[in-house]
């Protein structure tokens, strides 16, 4: 179930719809899509083929399609991290550092959980995702990631450009889409 947690006072929003409507009001994307149509073996497994990952895609082509329309998404792929992970310390220490895209960060959580602190009226709100959960964080808003007490997920991945996904740590240089 996803959750809002602020940082600074601990006060806490559950529930899809209490989430959503939150989030809707800051321009980020809260959709539950859910897992049930994905068998144990391709929610639970964290060492993919290609084969299996090209399987949850299409298992989730409907919604993958229309989000793509709706918002000029080209591609998409799957991302594993779990200590099977290589360097997954130091793979998380750059998701941890704050940034921003000039993309929207598009993530669809198969399995696994995480956070995304996310700045919000200079306020750090932790959004906590799990199985079944979709977020997309706006280009330009400022964000990281990180593993919870689970340390894993797996998400589907949406781009525009793999280029426009690149982190911008300084907060003073602008996420423009006018290269």
């Amino acid at each position: 179930m996803p959750k809002i947690v602020f940082r600074d006072t601990g006060e806490t929003i559950e529930g899809v719809e209490a989430v959503k409507e939150f989030l809707d009001k800051y321009g980020i994307t809260y959709e539950r899509w859910g897992v049930e149509r994905l068998s144990p073996e391709l929610r639970e497994n964290y060492e993919l083929t290609p084969e299996q990952q090209q399987e949850i895609i299409d298992a989730y082509k409907e919604e993958l399609e229309k989000l793509k329309k709706e918002k000029g998404y080209i591609t998409e792929d799957i991302v594993v991290l779990s200590e099977k992970t290589p360097n997954l310390d130091d793979l998380m220490a750059k998701f941890k550092r704050e940034h921003h895209h000039v993309d929207d960060e598009v993530r669809f959580v198969v399995d696994g959980s995480g956070i995304f602190p996310v700045k919000i009226e200079g306020r750090v709100v932790d959004i906590h995702v799990g199985p079944g959960d979709l977020i997309v964080v706006p280009a330009g808003a400022r964000h990281w990631f990180e593993l919870d007490e689970q340390r894993k997920i797996k998400c589907i991945r949406v781009f525009k450009t793999p280029a426009g996904w690149e982190a911008i740590y300084n907060e003073n240089e602008k996420a423009t889409m006018n290269d």
